[in-house]
């Protein structure tokens, strides 16, 4: 161990650490979960640290030898983040606003630089969390930025999988364009629908849903660093914010833009919550959709069991040749996880005061960490289950031609009437439709091909004047 003093005295910290004073005291204070920040949030702090050091070096309020070591410092970091991984230590519950893990990654990166000059770890000279990686910022101004620029990195990986899964959906509807079955309503038969009817219904609303996504994570480019602690942007000099912001985005590679109202950027962190409820909107419904692809593979024998899941794993520890919906069952975890973490983001959000949202830790954990979750099974789920989905056309036709509700498509040629006798009869005595529309001679059986056909039946809607 080391000894290292801060503002508040004398602090023990790992000789072999990077970290300081401040930082050890944060994981003394904060023993919680054992969770780390996710990694492109880590990226994303140090890549703003380094917009910063070289944003003072052009303004000229940051010796040259001090920028280019604090520079190259984030340089050796962003090369080899599995490499620093260990010294990133707060925990992701941690004091209000994230002023501790603000601290860890200046105290990091002010040994990483001093180290480059010739000084010794933990003796802050020449350069100095506080004075020369932390100058013109503050916790209240950076931490915010780093959600943001964090969030955006992360979206990067997850929208394609999003994309993916829509287009998997699309392949099936396409396949299973031909496969007619009985439609449901309030869980009730209903008029027939294709399986792909069903199935291209599926992807748009992934669409949808990916897109509302990405419409949401538009406001996330607004950054209001250079507000400092309160929005006045107090101890920066003139025009830094708009400087920082640019190399932001050059280093980032994200397109970046410094918000109008710096108070506003700071007191408000709704466009974090936008993309979290959008989150939440897009796991109900991929639950919506989870839902229904378990009921339409109940069985084998008593369920519905119109399609055939992938067999990736038995089902049962007692009962033999058991096999469930274990990818759909994953995913279900999944989404509810995301769905629970948007209520704590909603909660943190309002608990913001005045200047301040303190609540940001919470904020970035639970957003980055619905996005991993879901951005890491998404391709297995689309690989394993979605696109290794069957039809059973027998049982879907077994199904249809039974159901009552066939009749509807009767009513223009033998009126309403007719039709429900005919679909009472059907329905007491389970002799399918057609073959009672032959047994009565009440249309010809040309008419009667025509009808059952899943243009005829499905394809009303799509048809083309």
């Amino acid at each position: 161990m080391r000894i290292e003093r801060d503002t508040l005295g004398e602090v023990q910290v790992p000789d072999d650490a990077l970290y300081g004073a401040q930082t050890q005291r944060a994981v003394e204070n904060y023993p919680i979960s054992g969770l780390r920040e996710h990694p492109l949030f880590i990226r994303a702090f140090i890549q703003l640290k380094k917009a910063a050091a070289l944003a003072n070096l052009e303004h000229g309020t940051l010796d040259e030898k001090l920028a280019l070591a604090i520079s190259a410092a984030c340089d050796d970091i962003l090369a080899d983040e599995t490499k620093f991984a260990r010294h990133f230590v707060v925990d992701v519950f941690q004091a209000g606003a994230g002023t501790s893990f603000n601290m860890n990654c200046n105290e990091v990166l002010a040994n990483l630089a001093n180290v480059k000059l010739g000084g010794k770890i933990g003796s802050y000279k020449p350069i100095h969390p506080n004075d020369h990686v932390n100058m013109a910022q503050s916790t209240n101004d950076v931490f915010p930025t780093a959600i943001r620029v964090g969030t955006l990195l992360l979206l990067d990986q997850l929208l394609p999988a999003l994309d993916d899964l829509g287009s998997a959906l699309d392949d099936k509807g396409n396949r299973f364009s031909g496969v007619i079955k009985s439609g449901r309503t309030h869980l009730q038969d209903a008029v027939p629908v294709t399986l792909g009817q069903e199935f291209k219904a599926y992807a748009a609303a992934m669409r949808r849903s990916t897109r509302l996504l990405r419409d949401a994570s538009s406001e996330l480019r607004i950054l209001g660093i250079g507000g400092t602690a309160t929005g006045t942007g107090i101890n920066t000099p003139v025009g830094y914010r708009f400087t920082v912001v640019r190399l932001l985005s050059d280093i980032s590679g994200l397109p970046l833009e410094a918000t109008d109202d710096l108070r506003e950027a700071m007191q408000s962190q709704l466009p974090v919550v936008a993309v979290s409820a959008a989150l939440r909107n897009l796991a109900l419904e991929l639950t919506r959709i989870t839902n229904d692809l378990r009921l339409l593979a109940s069985g084998p024998q008593t369920g519905l069991a119109e399609i055939v899941l992938p067999s990736v794993q038995p089902g049962s520890s007692i009962m033999p040749g058991k096999v469930n919906p274990s990818l759909l069952e994953c995913m279900n975890q999944v989404l509810f996880h995301i769905i629970g973490a948007d209520t704590a983001v909603a909660y943190a959000s309002q608990a913001g005061q005045l200047e301040l949202n303190v609540m940001m830790p919470l904020m970035a954990f639970e957003v980055t960490f619905s996005m991993e979750i879901l951005k890491n099974f998404l391709p297995v789920f689309t690989e394993r289950c979605i696109r290794g989905i069957e039809a059973d056309r027998s049982r879907t036709e077994a199904y249809y031609i039974r159901s009552p509700s066939l009749a509807t498509a009767l009513n223009p040629l033998i009126g309403y009437a007719a039709a429900a006798e005919i679909a009472k009869e059907s329905a007491k005595t389970g002799t399918p439709i057609p073959d009672l529309l032959r047994k009565k001679k009440l249309l010809p059986e040309e008419k009667i091909r025509e009808i059952f056909t899943p243009e005829f039946l499905a394809g009303q809607a799509d048809r083309k004047e």
